[in-house]
């Protein structure tokens, strides 16, 4: 079964405060409650000027996977919280929403820490391990690059 969703994206200024809610509660619901990882989820990062978000909502408006883009120093992106809803994965979700980042990055150097379980998904779009593995909030990462 395919699952519709519709892309959004907006700046952060532009978010009304209900959708930077609902990113913020699906964000919550994965990395913190489902992967049992209290960590700052509210970094200060999310409302910084060169911030854009990025989400696949459905019909209703409910929002079923989000990531999010980070003007991180001169010309370089970060991308980061990149999560699914749990009854919306296998639906090519969060890769609807990388294709779509990508694109928005285009040429530009872009990093991102990726779980080392899905470093491969990342690795679909260009990106490339870069370091040593690490650990962060008790789940093995590793830092991975798209270079201009």
């Amino acid at each position: 079964m395919t699952l519709h969703a519709t892309l959004h994206r907006a700046w952060a200024a532009d978010l009304t405060p209900g959708q930077l809610y609902d990113l913020l509660r699906l964000r919550t619901d994965v990395f913190v409650v489902e992967q049992k990882c209290p960590y700052p989820e509210l970094d200060g990062r999310d409302l910084e000027p060169g911030t854009r978000h990025f989400w696949l909502a459905d019909d209703e408006g409910r929002v079923l996977a989000t990531l999010r883009l980070l003007e991180d120093r001169a010309g370089e992106f970060r991308i980061g919280r990149v999560c699914t809803a749990a009854d919306a994965r296998g639906n090519g979700l969060s890769g609807r929403l990388m294709a779509a980042v990508v694109a928005e990055v285009g040429s530009a150097p872009s990093v991102l820490d990726a779980q080392v379980t899905v470093k491969d998904f990342y690795a679909r779009y260009g990106y490339v391990e870069q370091g040593e593995e690490f650990v962060e909030d008790g789940i093995p990462h590793i830092t991975m690059r798209r270079p201009a």
